[in-house]
């Protein structure tokens, strides 16, 4: 049923190409965890040269682990700490070139280099975030972000 798509387009008609892939796996199912985790194997596939990909959903006064790809994670983040809580807190997306010069970057991975964290946002409240890391430095550009967004904004729909 399911199978590895090969990306052959540029990167941004690959993007969009993963977002309608994104539509089409979570149409018709209203599971968030489900939902989420379908998702997050889905940026696994897509994205090249990431060694975390995952959720962290808002709860009382912190983030909790959600749905992820990737090794072991830190379970509670609050929103004061990390490249996650400062997203959260802030409800913009934070992209880190280099997380060792992150103030209070929470190392989970320590092969880590790079981050971006897009908040997730429905009707202007905070659901949790989007959290991708690299092992190479500078991963992440204004094109990740834009269309890592764009994910999102499109996950939405299914939340």
């Amino acid at each position: 049923m399911f199978h590895t798509e090969e990306y052959k387009g540029s990167r941004a008609d690959n993007y969009e190409l993963l977002i309608r892939q994104l539509h089409a796996l979570l149409d018709g199912e209203s599971d968030s965890i489900a939902n989420l985790s379908n998702a997050s194997s889905l940026l696994n596939q897509f994205l090249d040269t990431i060694n975390w990909v995952g959720f962290y959903l808002y709860k009382g006064d912190e983030l909790v682990l959600g749905p992820f790809q990737g090794l072991p994670a830190c379970v509670r983040i609050p929103l004061s700490r990390g490249v996650c809580g400062k997203a959260a807190s802030d409800k913009e997306t934070v992209r880190v070139a280099n997380v060792h010069e992150f103030p209070g970057h929470i190392a989970c991975d320590a092969a880590s280099q790079s981050e971006i964290v897009v908040p997730i946002l429905k009707n202007g409240e905070l659901l949790g975030v989007l959290d991708i890391d690299s092992p190479i430095l500078e991963r992440f550009d204004e094109l990740d972000q834009q269309y890592l967004e764009k994910f999102v904004d499109a996950l939405v729909s299914h939340l």
